[in-house]
C-alpha cells in the first residue's frame, strides 16, 4: 500500500460540504469517486478539516491509501505526480486536486496538523461585494471600522474556552488555540481576515468574525467581546457570518521525521478530552469550523 497526500482546491458554494452525506451533492464523494474512476480502486480520503456548505479551500490536505500497483499504468507511470492531469479532465470545475505525492504511511492530514488557516473575506460596500468575487466574498449591512475590527480580534487570542463562539457538540471541548486572528483591507476595499488556530471547533470562525464585526460597526464595545470568553455556553448575541466568505487556506505540518509523534500527542488530547471527531474541524464544519 501507498499512502498519497493530496493538496486540493474548491468553490464550495454548489456543495453541501465536505463529508459524504446521502443523496447530496459532496468535495469528499466527488474526490473519491474520481480517485476511484482513475485508480480502479476504492478509495477512501481522511481531511485535515472538513468544510461546511459553502465553504471553500484553497489549501486543503487529505490522505489516502492505495495499492501501489494502482499507479502503474500506462498514463500514469507509477509517478503519483500525474494523477493531477488526468485528474483534471475528469472533476468538475469547482474542484481540483493541486498536488498529489507518495508519502511515509506516519503522515495523517488530520492527526498530524500543527494548525489551520482560514482566510476571511468581507465587503462593507454599499453595493455589496463585486460580481466577479461574490461567491466568496460575504458583505456586511453597515461600515466597518478597520481599528476596531483588528482591537476586538486580538482581544480573544491565546487558549480559552469557545464555548460562546461554538455550536454545541455533545461530548466536544471547546477549548482551542487561536493564535493569529487580524484584518487588513485590499486594494479594492474588501476586508481580508487572517484566522489561525490549532483547531476549530463547530461554526468558530464565522462567529468570531460575526462578534468581532458587531465591535467594529459600532454595535457592541470591546469589553463585550472579550467578555464573551466567559461564557460557558453558545451566546446567542453573537451573530455568525455567511460561509461564502470563508476559505482554508492552509494546513501546517512538522518536519517529516516528527509526523509519528505528533499524531500520537493528537490522539492522546482526543481522547483525554473526548472530543468527539471534531479535532481538526473546519472554519464552518461538520466537526468543527
Amino acid at each position: 500500500m501507498l499512502r498519497l497526500r493530496l493538496l486540493i482546491g474548491y468553490d464550495g458554494t454548489d456543495f453541501s460540504g465536505w463529508a459524504t452525506q446521502p443523496g447530496r451533492r459532496t468535495v469528499c464523494e466527488t474526490l473519491e469517486s474520481t480517485l476511484a474512476t482513475v485508480l480502479r480502486v476504492p478509495v477512501r480520503l481522511t481531511v485535515a478539516g472538513r468544510t461546511d456548505a459553502g465553504v471553500h479551500a484553497t489549501g486543503q490536505v487529505a490522505h489516502c491509501d492505495v495499492p501501489a500497483a494502482a499507479l502503474d499504468t500506462r498514463s500514469i507511470g507509477g509517478d503519483p505526480a500525474r494523477l493531477v492531469r488526468r485528474l483534471a479532465k475528469l472533476l468538475p470545475a469547482d474542484v481540483r486536486i493541486k498536488s498529489v505525492e507518495a508519502v511515509s504511511p506516519d503522515f495523517d492530514a488530520r492527526f498530524s496538523a500543527l494548525a489551520r488557516r482560514y482566510e476571511y473575506r468581507l465587503t462593507d460596500a454599499a453595493w455589496g461585494p463585486e460580481p466577479l468575487s461574490a461567491r466568496r466574498t460575504a458583505d456586511w449591512p453597515r461600515p466597518l471600522e478597520l481599528a476596531a475590527l483588528n482591537a476586538a480580534s486580538s482581544s480573544l487570542l491565546g487558549l480559552n474556552d469557545f464555548a460562546a463562539f461554538c455550536r454545541f457538540r455533545e461530548g466536544s471541548t471547546t477549548i482551542r488555540e487561536l493564535q493569529e486572528f487580524g484584518w487588513r483591507r485590499d486594494d479594492d476595499g474588501v476586508l481580508v481576515g487572517r484566522v489561525v488556530a490549532d483547531a476549530f471547533c463547530w461554526s468558530m470562525v464565522r462567529s468570531l468574525v460575526g462578534a468581532v464585526a458587531a465591535v467594529a460597526e459600532g454595535r457592541r464595545d470591546l469589553d463585550w467581546c472579550a467578555g464573551l470568553l466567559a461564557e460557558r455556553t453558545r451566546s446567542a448575541q453573537v451573530p455568525v457570518a455567511q460561509a461564502r466568505g470563508l476559505a482554508l487556506a492552509e494546513v501546517y505540518y512538522p518536519a517529516e521525521h516528527e509526523w509519528a509523534a505528533r499524531n500520537e500527542r493528537t490522539r492522546d488530547v482526543r481522547s483525554a478530552a473526548d472530543l468527539g471527531g471534531d479535532l481538526g474541524g473546519d472554519g464552518d464544519g461538520c466537526c468543527g469550523d
